[in-house]
């Protein structure tokens, strides 16, 4: 090997010794932030959504193909409705991460601590009318005329109000008890969504409800289905201010088509608003690429809200997720605005944790200078000691004067392969000059 790169190798290598032991505590250091933080998000996500064909699945299908991009997979996960999704979101071992939940659903119209226990919301997402479909035949067979005007004229009629499991049947209820009406007073299924509408249109049962977004392919089918009519909440205002879950909104003329002035007149609906919930041990990073998701797929302007009127923080009735509350207050996190996601979010969440590590190992980084110098220096220098005993034994009458000069001579051959960096080349010729010194002195004395 030449010499050159010999000395280079080894200077590597005494640098590296050196350094080791700070080298290896600074990536301890790290090591342990890294854990105690998790700054990197799982990869694989589960997402509660609902039946088929409804506006959770269609909504769901949107949040795969974003996140997507970010090189995580969301698994979604059918469910009857919000009333499950929120039990599967409460239970440890149900994989559950985030859902779609309605409000109205379950208790969350009045909350109590077990209801939101563990629970957040990153926002309302749209609102979810409640689509009351009836045949138009069967109005006129009961009431003698076309259109039904308010729920106490669906008494003695046979009604679907959602499957077990589905957020609906708690609001629908609720509804009824506000008019007077018990489950006496009705005959009510819990069909699930599709053999619902398939039962419906077969003329078995009179009416049926959905609580979903317009862009549900039930709800646009039925929309423009001949002798299938729509309720008009004509109280919806009052509605709002006795069921605080749900707001008054309209669906305006010829929304659904212009040409055929679908539908003929403004309907007047009460609505709860969507939330996307996640369990409160969700991956912050998470959270926020599900809060950025929600304002692209959410955000623009329907059927009942204007442009970037959604997500917001307003109707929701769990505590609001940092995340979420962060992003609607200043947007997207500085650095993913020019980094990857995964760049952008290991430094987003390590930074704080980087800039500590650094003025921990700042002022303990002073001493590896001098203990490198010290590991050179200390190579030449032991070689001192021999070459002073030899010296001493110069003095002696009795001393083998052959045996110093040979053993003067074994030290200087090992001296000569002593490789040191150039910085300290002098030390190294200083004591070659002294062992010649000495060789110079033996010789004088045997003269």
């Amino acid at each position: 090997m030449p010499k050159v790169l010999r000395h280079t190798l080894l200077s590597v290598r005494d640098l590296l010794v050196t350094a080791g032991p700070f080298l290896l505590l600074a990536l301890a250091l790290l090591a342990l932030a890294y854990w105690a933080l998790d700054p990197t998000p799982p990869r694989r996500v589960v997402l509660a959504t609902g039946p088929d064909q409804g506006a959770y699945a269609e909504f769901g299908q949107r949040y795969v193909e974003h996140l997507k991009r970010f090189g995580v997979t969301v698994e979604l996960r059918k469910t009857q409705g919000s009333a499950e999704n929120l039990r599967l979101l409460r239970e440890e071992d149900s994989g559950v991460d985030f859902a779609f939940v309605q409000g109205g659903a379950g208790r969350l119209h009045e909350p109590t601590e077990e209801a939101i226990e563990g629970l957040l919301t990153l926002g309302s997402l749209f609102y979810e009318p409640v689509w009351l479909f009836y045949r138009e035949a069967v109005a006129q067979e009961k009431l003698q005329q076309p259109s039904v005007t308010g729920l106490t004229q669906l008494k003695g009629w046979r009604i679907n109000i959602g499957a077990p499991g589905s957020g609906i049947t708690n609001l629908m209820l609720r509804l009824f008890d506000t008019n007077g009406l018990d489950a006496g007073d009705l005959t009510v299924s819990r069909l699930e969504q599709t053999p619902a509408v398939m039962a419906f249109l077969a003329g078995e049962i009179d009416a049926l409800v959905f609580v979903s977004a317009p862009e549900s392919p039930m709800v646009q089918m039925l929309l423009q289905t001949p002798g299938v009519k729509l309720l008009d909440f004509a109280q919806a205002e009052a509605y709002s201010r006795r069921l605080p879950a749900v707001a008054p909104v309209t669906l305006p003329r010829g929304v659904i088509d212009l040409a055929k002035d679908l539908p003929p007149a403004d309907v007047r609906l009460v609505a709860p608003t969507a939330m996307l919930v996640a369990r409160e041990d969700a991956h912050p990073a998470l959270q926020q690429l599900f809060v950025q998701a929600a304002r692209t797929i959410h955000g623009q302007p329907g059927w009942f809200a204007r442009k970037d009127e959604f997500p917001s923080t307003r109707n929701t009735v769990l505590p609001v997720s940092k995340e979420a509350q962060r992003y609607y207050e200043s947007g997207p996190p500085f650095l993913q605005r020019y980094m990857p996601f995964w760049v952008a979010n290991l430094v987003d969440r390590m930074w704080v944790v980087l800039v500590s590590l650094i003025a921990i190992l700042i002022p303990l980084s002073r001493v590896v200078p001098p203990l490198y110098e010290l590991r050179i220096r200390s190579r030449i220098f032991r070689w001192y000691g021999r070459l002073r005993q030899i010296e001493e034994n110069l003095t002696d009458a009795q001393a083998d004067r052959a045996a110093l000069l040979k053993e003067l001579d074994e030290l200087d051959a090992k001296v000569e392969r002593i490789a040191v960096p150039l910085s300290h080349a002098d030390e190294l010729y200083a004591l070659r000059s002294h062992i010649e010194l000495v060789r110079k002195k033996l010789g004088a004395l045997a003269g």
